[in-house]
């Protein structure tokens, strides 16, 4: 089996972590010039561990290896949330460059290879999971040429000023791998709370946004009686609680849900609300209940608008569909996993999105979880120990060879 050197995995996530440095997290938006200078400086390390590396022209950096019969693409995304963790997706880039060292250094394992990858704004900066969406097909040039960030800049304008703009996307060819795996942080607190070491991953949550409108009537809040108002800000907090209250009796074991962007128009203390709108989200492995969260949600505007004496609207914002992990993938992960940490692993489903339920629309693909202290994710105090670390690591690799080997 493929050894890791530890301390040079420790290393080099320390050194990646540089790159737009913030306390003790990493700010690290995509296309930003901390960004950019780590692709490039991981198209370096690529280079140095014998891959022939490319970033393309969504971001994605690859290496490729051109000596192995067998190939196995490992990696993750290598940008951050703003004041995000250090660990949050570097990790699986980070194994990726390790694994392919490995594995060229272990005569035993000549003809099976890995190629790694860092992915482009996974974390939706610009769209969502662009970098993989790229690669497997699903991201058109109409889509590219309408996306913006969030404050209003546009994809092309970010691609230019990065120095991708031109460049070919690259996109897969199935064949030439034995499929696809990501570690990952948990980003939650299950396995630090169980004191287990690893999870493997059964499946990926769909995720599914919707955007709900309510319109009433600016005026003066200090003239207009409570009994005449139509504010836009109340009926959206009466509603929101409704939607609380009732996916919580629909909900499954593992279903969640979140109202996590509200806005106000115009948002001032001495005006009524003439305008709310407020996203909602849910998230489940199980499409079945997606879907009734989806009709539930309908029917809840449907009656909030039929009340008054706002008008309600609901429009959809986007939708991943759920996305299940290669079962003879789990089986040697889990293997492994047994072992170097025996008893301390469990399976376990993925609450947040992924590359790899991307990537599992065209090969078969996995996931590997190492705990997150204190299930503590996207915040700079995001951390994960050392030794669970490098654990993670030699268990990944040994996952990898065993995949490889049995082909």
């Amino acid at each position: 089996m493929p050894e890791i050197d530890g301390e040079r995995v420790i290393a080099d996530l320390k050194r990646l972590a540089e790159f737009g440095r913030y306390k003790s997290g990493v700010h690290r938006p995509t296309y930003s010039p901390e960004d950019v200078a780590s692709r490039h400086w991981l198209a370096e390390q690529f280079a140095a561990a014998g891959l022939d590396p490319l970033i393309d022209g969504i971001g994605n950096v690859i290496g490729r290896n051109p000596r192995a019969r067998r190939r196995l693409l490992v990696g993750s995304h290598s940008e951050t949330q703003p004041h995000g963790g250090w660990l949050d997706g570097a990790l699986g880039v980070i194994y990726g460059l390790e694994l392919a060292r490995a594995f060229a250094a272990d005569p035993a394992l000549a003809g099976l290879g890995i190629e790694a990858v860092a992915w482009a704004d996974e974390e939706g900066h610009y769209g969502n999971m662009l970098g993989s969406r790229s690669f497997t097909g699903g991201l058109s040039e109409t889509e590219i040429e309408a996306a913006e960030s969030r404050d209003g800049r546009k994809l092309r304008e970010a691609l230019a000023e990065a120095g991708f703009a031109g460049r070919p996307r690259e996109l897969v060819d199935p064949s030439r791998y034995v499929g696809y795996l990501e570690a990952h942080i948990e980003q939650g607190n299950t396995l630090d709370s169980a004191g287990s070491r690893i999870g493997i991953v059964e499946g990926i949550v769909g995720i599914w946004n919707c955007w709900v409108t309510l319109s009433g009537e600016q005026n003066h809040a200090g003239t207009t009686q409570m009994s005449r108002r139509k504010d836009a800000g109340s009926a959206m907090v009466h509603l929101a609680t409704r939607i609380y209250d009732r996916f919580a009796e629909i909900a499954g074991p593992r279903t969640v849900w979140t109202i996590g962007r509200m806005l106000l128009d115009p948002n001032a203390p001495s005006i009524v609300p003439g305008r709310a709108e407020m996203q909602v989200q849910f998230r489940d492995t199980d499409t079945n209940i997606l879907e009734s969260f989806e009709r539930t949600l309908h029917e809840l505007v449907a009656e909030a608008d039929r009340a008054g004496p706002c008008r309600v609207a609901i429009a959809p914002l986007s939708k991943t569909a759920p996305a299940a992990m290669d079962p003879g993938f789990q089986t040697l992960i889990e293997a492994a996993a047994e072992h170097h940490a025996p008893g301390r692993h469990l399976r376990m489903p993925s609450g947040a999105g992924h590359d790899a339920q991307i990537l599992s629309r065209r090969m078969r693909s996995a996931m590997m979880f190492v705990p997150s202290l204190k299930g503590i994710s996207h915040h700079w105090s995001e951390d994960t120990a050392e030794e669970d670390i490098v654990l993670g690591a030699q268990i990944f690799a040994d996952a990898a060879a065993a995949i490889l080997k049995a082909g």
